[in-house]
C-alpha cells in the first residue's frame, strides 16, 4: 500500500522511486556479468545527477534540524552514500561487484528509511506553512524517474 506524504514533499518521494530504480539496475548489472566499467560510468551519472542535486534539496529544506537523531542519521547516511560512491570511482575489476551490492543496500536502506521513518515524522514535526513553502520551492522542478542515460546495461 502506497504511503501517504504530504502533498509538499511528494516531489522528493517521486525521487526517491528513481534512487530504488538505481539499487535495481546495479543488481541487474550485477546478475547479467556487466563489465564493471560500465556500471561505474553509470553509477558516476547518477551520482552527479540525480543523488548530489537530490540530497541537497533535502538538506537544505528538510534535513535542518541538525540536533535531530533522525536527522543525524539521514546526513549520515548521505556521507556515507557519498564515500561509498568514491570507492566505487576507485575499484577495479570484479572487486566492484561488490562495492556495487554494498552501494545499492546502503542506498535501498536509506531510501526506506526516509519514506518510512523519516519523512511522516518530518511531517508531524514541520509547520505546515513551512512545508507549504519547501513545496512551492520544489514545485516545476522535474523530480521524476526519467533519466537520460544511453547505455541500458540492465536490459539484456
Amino acid at each position: 500500500m502506497p504511503i501517504k506524504r504530504n502533498k509538499n514533499i511528494v516531489p522528493l518521494s517521486r525521487e526517491h522511486h528513481a534512487t530504488l530504480l538505481f539499487c535495481w539496475k546495479l543488481k541487474s548489472g550485477i546478475q547479467l556479468g556487466i563489465d564493471p566499467e560500465r556500471i561505474q560510468r553509470y553509477v558516476n551519472y547518477f551520482y552527479e545527477h540525480e543523488l548530489l542535486p537530490h540530497f541537497k534539496k533535502e538538506e537544505d529544506l528538510l534535513f535542518t534540524d541538525h540536533q535531530d537523531e533522525m536527522v543525524q542519521k539521514a546526513l549520515q547516511d548521505h556521507q556515507s552514500i557519498l564515500s561509498k560512491v568514491k570507492e566505487v570511482k576507485n575499484c577495479h575489476g570484479e572487486h566492484c561487484y561488490s562495492v556495487f551490492e554494498e552501494l545499492a543496500a546502503l542506498v535501498n536502506d536509506h531510501t526506506r528509511y526516509e519514506e518510512r521513518t523519516l519523512f511522516p515524522y518530518l511531517e508531524s514535526k514541520i509547520p505546515e506553512e513551512e512545508l507549504e513553502r519547501i513545496g512551492k520551492i520544489l514545485e516545476g522542478e522535474d523530480h521524476g524517474a526519467e533519466e537520460n542515460y544511453n547505455d541500458q546495461f540492465w536490459i539484456q
